[in-house]
């Protein structure tokens, strides 16, 4: 995990006795997120499917060393189950007294082309992000009304233009942006904001490390030359929840660098040849 010091930029102390929920929790991103958020005194409660990995996360942020941050972990949860959902807020609530803040970081991903992904593969990305990020809010929502919160959903850039291999992702995504544009609106009168962070390629994470085999000629292709680090998505999210943002709702921040303006260059090499021989190949249902 990084070591970032967030003090530099950020005002100590501007999250104290506040508390965020953030499911995926144990990812390399939201672990971030989580580092940043408790560096300027927010407590936080990590949701995870692997205990043991969400033990793992709580073990590094506890020392953090804030005083007024606090940390919980709790694993075996399925954001695709309501019921799950609802058991790990009422856990949260229990243990940290209340929710502010709500990050849907939970996510599936895999490369796929078309032909050889199955329903059931699409279906399950869709459920993990999109019904994920759904059950999440609505768990959290008597909180999020009572304490006037703030959501961030994690979002991508990749159903901004067709991107082979990841049309399962592009589609959950999308849904992820219009999910969040339609509960901006509707919570905006009762003092709930909603907004989404689309990160670019981030250094270091699984997706990454699957998705660019040649790290310095691809950091070429970034308008700001390099690719993105984890703490550039917290800054984004202590940004969002913070008071700065207060009129802040609705909205996509892209954090890539500039990268989406410059197309799809992580699947060039695949495409079209590559991509052809494995649609001609037999279906997968």
């Amino acid at each position: 995990m990084e070591n970032y010091n967030y003090n530099n930029v950020w005002k100590e102390g501007i999250f104290d006795g506040k508390v965020c929920l953030i499911t995926g929790g144990s990812g390399t991103i939201c672990r971030q997120q989580a580092a940043a958020l408790m560096k300027l005194g927010c407590s936080v409660s990590i949701i995870g499917r692997d205990q043991k990995q969400v033990d793992e996360v709580v073990k590094l942020l506890g020392k953090i060393g804030n005083k007024n941050a606090k940390v919980i972990g709790l694993g075996g949860c399925d954001v695709r189950s309501i019921d799950s959902m609802v058991s790990v807020a009422g856990k949260t609530v229990e243990k940290l007294g209340k929710i502010d803040y709500v990050i849907c970081g939970a996510a599936g991903n895999f490369m796929s082309d078309f032909n050889h992904m199955s329903a059931n593969a699409f279906k399950t990305v869709v459920d993990i992000d999109l019904l994920g990020s759904f059950n999440t809010v609505k768990a959290c929502y008597p909180q999020l009304i009572k304490n006037k919160g703030s959501v961030i959903f994690v979002s991508a850039t990749l159903h901004y233009y067709g991107v082979p291999f990841q049309s399962h992702v592009g589609a959950a995504k999308a849904g992820i942006d219009a999910l969040s544009n339609a509960l901006a609106v509707e919570f905006g009168p009762i003092g709930v904001r909603c907004n989404c962070i689309a990160p670019g390629p981030i250094g270091g994470t699984e997706g990454f490390n699957k998705l660019v085999p040649n790290k310095e000629n691809f950091e070429s292709k970034i308008p700001l030359q390099r690719v993105g680090r984890t703490s550039d998505i917290a800054n984004a999210t202590v940004f969002l929840f913070s008071d700065a943002a207060e009129w802040i709702t609705g909205t996509v921040m892209i954090v890539d660098g500039g990268f989406w303006h410059m197309g799809n260059f992580n699947t060039y090499d695949a495409y079209p040849n590559v991509l052809r021989n494995k649609l001609l190949e037999k279906p997968k249902l």
